[in-house]
């Protein structure tokens, strides 16, 4: 059997055309049929992906192509990804938050010949396509007011795929045919993880069941599940596409033949009201940076229509609430289970370069740990999730030894472009098993539970976004006034983690968060820019250079000044 993406969106296409795909919210209250776009059927949904991949092949877009993706979630988004994967080409994420230094790297570092995006960003396009010698042909999303005011030479993504076919009409495919995901590296820049299209399936796509831990054994199952279930599931996912978390929601219910909608900007108040119109069963998150305004939203909703005298919003269709990427903290936990006894919450535990290692599951009848038990997060092990040893033998349960979280089985090629990297995360045990290493360093209990003790690096996670040190250290001491910087994270009740900067100021200057903020403002996405500014007298580091970072945490959460 051949596992390869465009393969199973087709399946499902072919074992239920009629039955709607997706929906895009728009930014006003949603309710049924106040959408940006009308609901996609998944033959209507086919035919917009045929349409932007023939485009894309009549331009000389061909098997291995990068094509990047750069915008909010639209539907254009989705057809544009499906419709790479149907000619064999590489849809590349970029995340839409880049300003113009950091969308030039990345898309240099992807070799990207190809770049669809929302015309509201054309300005930083324009600021780099001239230095990007690679990138050949570009497409807007929107009605290209903006690409045109800035003078780039794009086709509109209405007018490229009016006048293209809405049929098949491509070549075999492979399971060794590439998907590539961009997240954050050692450098603080983004790598591409790479992986073969029927591994990634297996690892983020449904191939392996969540719940059961059962293998996908025909690529026609999960078509064949589809066209038998009458009561397909609704999700509603609400991170950006550019992530990993998001395109894997999305896929995994397409192949499902179930119903996703895509929110194209995160408004708390806006997802409960359409759950509660849509009959939403499944919400998708990124940790307390979405969980936590999401159920302060619903206190003031329901304290609104208890002031009013009306019913609160119906929400018994929510059967799950998950969150990827972050993991959610306990009191928010709680907070759901209180207003939601009937819901269960999970965590899903992975990353761009493992793929799913576990669970974490809680009811308002279970235990209740909350993901909170001794270290860490007690965690339920995929099917290919192990512990290692500094050698990378698998640790049994239940000694009570510390090592690395791992994963083998269906695991990525290695990091596009980053041999170094690849052989530091991608590695060869002694009995000759290659393991993928999460960076967490975990230990794995009597019980069969993986408890998780915290990440191996210095990576900063800030509401599933992350921030690596180097990079906005890089920044700051850009700044005429810092002697020397470096940056950790510090706990938030929002977002998990913010950006905390432990500053060492030059002789005879001053420097207020402010100040600091505006300087990087032109240099950094928004998420990566400290929100915490510690000034000390001098930064330490060990003789050899290297930063003391363990003295910068104790300084960033003992003594933060603003």
């Amino acid at each position: 059997m051949a596992y390869n993406i465009a393969d199973l969106f087709e399946h499902a296409v072919d074992a239920v055309p009629d039955r709607v795909a997706l929906v895009v919210l728009g930014t006003g209250a949603p309710q049924a049929g106040d959408v940006d776009d009308d609901p996609r059927t998944y033959a209507e949904l086919e035919a917009g992906a045929n349409r932007i991949a023939h485009h894309l092949q009549d331009q000389g877009v061909g098997v291995g192509d990068h094509v990047g993706i750069f915008g909010a979630n639209s539907r254009e988004w989705a057809e544009s990804m499906i419709g790479a994967f149907k000619i064999r080409a590489v849809p590349i994420n970029v995340n839409y938050r880049y300003v113009e230094d950091e969308l030039l790297y990345l898309v240099d570092n992807a070799d990207l010949v190809a770049l669809v995006f929302d015309d509201n960003l054309a300005a930083r396009v324009a600021g780099i396509v001239d230095r990007a010698p690679r990138l050949r042909h570009l497409v807007h999303v929107g009605d290209g007011t903006e690409s045109r005011a800035a003078g780039l030479a794009s086709v509109g993504y209405d007018e490229a795929t009016a006048a293209a076919d809405a049929g098949r009409g491509f070549g075999e495919r492979s399971p060794d045919d590439l998907y590539v995901l961009y997240t954050g590296g050692t450098t603080g820049m983004p790598k591409g993880v790479q992986w073969r299209q029927e591994d990634v399936f297996y690892a983020l796509g449904g191939g392996i069941d969540a719940y059961s831990n059962e293998r996908v054994a025909s690529e026609h199952q999960l078509a064949e599940k589809a066209a038998a279930n009458e009561n397909p599931l609704v999700t509603l996912c609400l991170p950006p596409l550019m992530h990993g978390a998001a395109q894997w929601s999305l896929l995994r219910f397409l192949f499902e033949g179930n119903t996703t909608i895509l929110a194209r900007r995160f408004d708390a108040g806006d997802a409960w009201r359409a759950i509660a119109s849509w009959r939403i069963n499944n919400m998708m998150m990124t940790g307390d940076a979405m969980a936590r305004p999401l159920i302060e939203s619903l206190a003031e909703l329901d304290a609104e229509a208890d002031a009013a005298g009306e019913e609160r919003l119906d929400l018994s269709s929510l059967f799950v609430a998950a969150s990827s990427a972050a993991v959610w903290s306990p009191v928010v936990k709680q907070r759901f289970l209180d207003r939601l006894p009937n819901t269960m919450l999970v965590d899903a535990i992975g990353s761009t370069e493992t793929g799913s290692n576990g669970m974490v599951l809680v009811t308002a009848d279970g235990e209740k740990d909350l993901g909170a038990t001794q270290g860490g997060p007690s965690v339920q092990p995929g099917r290919d999730a192990v512990v290692v040893d500094d050698d990378y033998n698998e640790l049994p349960p239940g000694t009570g030894q510390i090592g690395r979280l791992a994963r083998r089985g269906n695991i990525p090629l290695g990091y596009f472009k980053d041999e170094e990297k690849t052989r530091a995360t991608f590695v060869t045990g002694p009995t000759g098993v290659r393991y993928v290493l999460a960076g967490d360093m975990a230990r794995h209990e009597a019980g069969g539970t993986i408890t998780l003790l915290g990440r191996g690096s210095g990576c900063i996670n800030t509401g599933g976004e992350k921030v690596f040190p180097e990079e906005v250290e890089g920044a700051l001491k850009a700044h005429p006034a810092v002697f020397d910087a470096l940056v950790v994270g510090v706990a938030d009740e929002r977002w998990g983690q913010k950006v905390a900067a432990v500053v060492q100021l030059r002789e005879g200057t001053e420097l207020t968060l402010e100040e600091l903020d505006a300087h990087c403002r032109s240099r950094l996405a928004g998420y990566k820019i400290p929100r915490q500014l510690s000034l000390v007298a001098g930064v330490q580091r060990s003789p050899s250079g290297k930063p003391d970072y363990p003295w910068a945490q104790r300084v960033a959460a003992e003594a933060p000044t603003g």
